[in-house]
């Protein structure tokens, strides 16, 4: 059976699962950690760095180094959540092209879907080493609130990555799936999922090997980077009031700031109190240094972000509302994403819900693991498990005067279907101009385009004589289709929405080909490493053998000649270990070979002498 992994691919974490023997297991990335940090860097000698050597790093080269990134994946450049990351971010953030948002690293331009590839790249190729073979599927998670652009460009980034994305599934969904996977019961589960930048709440019925989403929700820009800019603005404040210094423009200070604060939020999750110390954080112009060494207590950072706490209470109320659901009819409370350790959030949970949370799985690995059941799911028919999930969104078109008309309300199963009969607004009106839109604001301005088309050769008359059927489709992949029918004619005019990620194809493609480009090198430099590390296990053994040998053989002119000539190949192993010609270092391991088996038998044969 074909290599078919799944895929968290978070703010602050990502993993890659796979199902082995019926078993999900998380796979360890080449440190042998479990989760990788969505973290990507560009060093000063141009090469590219992924994970936790990224994040080592990321101090002394801040304004190259990218983390948090899918909290802009899809987004618009003119959005409020673009500004805000502009704010507290080291690294450039520019308008791209198409209205969307780019990175400049090195002096080069990246759009977010290719930062977003390069993780997803690095996790393929630890699942390819593991498994010992390619990985071109997977199934990769978003947050449940993401609209169609931020979906697309997740895919787009799977595809420069080059992984076929077979499905793309909601973080809620897949932490219920390996919840309730390989159990035998009925439940009503509320997952709650505070990740690194985003904030999900879904409720859903499992039973029988169906997991049925009922209500979701969620803030895609609400997080645990939230939670540390509050420390990181409350540590600004207190440097200046003690130094009389303004370090919000300095960006290794702020890095460092950042990392601390993040350090302190988790700890605080387990002790009263901790010590941010920071030597020499700032150095004026004239020399003076200034260090920072401040106390932070549990009962500080709640204060600092309880209405954040409180903020995520208020949707899981709102999405509890909307399903009709009361909490008494909740059975289970599932705890994901590494915010979740924060005791005020744990409290802030367990008295809205009046249940304590599950604590049976692991937060950081769960969605990674649903992902990879999923994924083992799509390509296996044997497997019984039904996913029915919903739209997040309500869709529908504007109508006169500029109203939202929903057809396709949130939190509706899908795949489905809804029409409705609109009429002419006009007089002799013989056109009518779709526009196809995605939101809940009842201002059809403040909802998001996907996409318009115009229905054409309508019958002159009077208005509200002619008849339109407006019909919205969406597929288990959630493709929205839209169809306008003339009612009198049957003249039909349909649109497939393509969300956009703020790439065109050509870009797209020109980026497949320099990730397919990046993976030969990155190939061929492993295989030069393993290659290296044979040659220098080899010198090793011929240099100790070296002794012995030059006292049997020196003694005439055939020995003294073959001691010459190893003395060559070690010079040379020398040289083309420092190179990177694979063919040649693979000649001299050869001949390396060939040495120390010589030097093996003469050895041998003096001993048995």
């Amino acid at each position: 059976m074909e290599n078919v992994v799944g895929i968290d691919l978070g703010t602050s974490n990502s993993v890659v699962a796979i199902v082995e023997d019926g078993v999900p297991t998380v796979i360890p990335n080449k440190g042998g950690y479990k989760t990788t940090p969505s973290m990507v860097a560009i060093s000063e000698s141009g090469k590219r760095l992924v994970g936790h050597i990224a994040k080592r790093q990321a101090v002394t080269n801040s304004v190259n180094t990218v983390y948090a990134a899918k909290r802009l994946i899809g987004r618009k450049w003119d959005s409020p959540a673009v500004r805000a990351v502009q704010q507290s971010s080291p690294y450039s953030i520019v308008e791209g092209p198409h209205d969307d948002v780019r990175i400049v690293l090195r002096d080069q331009i990246y759009s977010i879907p290719e930062i977003s590839a390069f993780i997803l790249q690095e996790l393929k190729m630890v699942a390819e080493q593991y498994l010992g073979g390619g990985v071109d599927k997977a199934v990769i998670t978003v947050p449940a609130y993401f609209n169609d652009n931020q979906r697309q460009a997740t895919k787009d980034a799977g595809r420069i990555a080059g992984l076929d994305v077979i499905r793309i599934i909601n973080e809620p969904t897949a932490a219920a799936l390996a919840y309730g996977f390989g159990k035998d019961f009925e439940r009503r589960v509320a997952i709650y999922d505070l990740g690194g930048g985003t904030f999900d709440v879904s409720i859903l019925d499992i039973g029988n090997g169906v997991f049925q989403v009922v209500s979701t929700a969620g803030d895609t820009f609400l997080g645990g980077e939230d939670f540390d800019i509050r420390v990181m603005n409350w540590l600004i404040q207190v440097f200046q009031e003690r130094s009389g210094v303004d370090i919000r423009d300095d960006r290794m200070s702020l890095q460092r700031l950042r990392d601390a604060a993040e350090k302190a939020r988790c700890e605080l999750s387990t002790v009263r109190e901790t010590l941010i110390d920071l030597p020499f954080l700032y150095t004026t112009a004239s020399g003076e240094t200034h260090h920072l060494q401040e106390n932070l207590t549990r009962d500080q950072l709640e204060d600092l972000t309880r209405d954040l706490v409180d903020r995520t209470v208020a949707i899981c109320e709102r999405t509890l509302s909307e399903a009709s659901v009361d909490r008494g009819e909740i059975d289970d409370v599932i705890l994901v994403g590494g915010m979740t350790r924060m005791p005020l959030v744990q409290r802030g949970v367990a008295e809205f819900f009046e249940l304590e949370p599950c604590k049976g799985v692991h937060p950081d690995e769960v969605v990674g693991l649903g992902a990879a059941i999923q994924a083992a799911a799509l390509i296996d028919d044997s497997q019984d498990l039904l996913l029915l999930d919903v739209t997040p969104h309500s869709l529908g078109i504007m109508v006169h005067g500029g109203a939202f008309h929903r057809l396709i309300t949130q939190n509706t199963t899908v795949p489905t279907s809804a029409g409705h009969i609109f009429t002419t607004v006009r007089d002799n009106q013989t056109s009518v101009k779709i526009l196809v839109l995605q939101g809940e604001s009842d201002d059809a301005t403040q909802n998001e385009l996907l996409g318009e088309f115009i229905l054409s050769g309508l019958r002159k008359a009077s208005r509200g004589q002619v008849e339109v059927k407006v019909t919205f489709s969406i597929s288990a992949d959630g493709i929205v289709s839209v169809a306008a029918q003339d009612l009198d004619t049957g003249r039909e005019q349909s649109i497939t929405v393509t969300a956009t990620s703020g790439l065109t194809e050509d870009e797209l493609q020109r980026l497949v080909e320099q990730s397919q480009g990046y993976m030969v090198e990155v190939r061929a430099s492993e295989e030069f490493e393993r290659e290296r590390q044979k040659v220098e296990g080899l010198v090793t053994e011929v240099r100790e053998l070296f002794p012995q040998v030059e006292g049997i053989m020196s003694g005439t002119s055939f020995g003294r000649d073959a001691i010459a000539k190893a003395e060559a190949v070690l010079e040379r192993a020398k040289t083309e270990m420092q190179g990177n010609d694979l063919r040649s270092l693979s000649e001299v391991s050869g001949s390396l070979e060939r040495t120390l088996n010589m030097f093996r038998g003469v050895v041998t044969k003096t001993n048995l002498s």
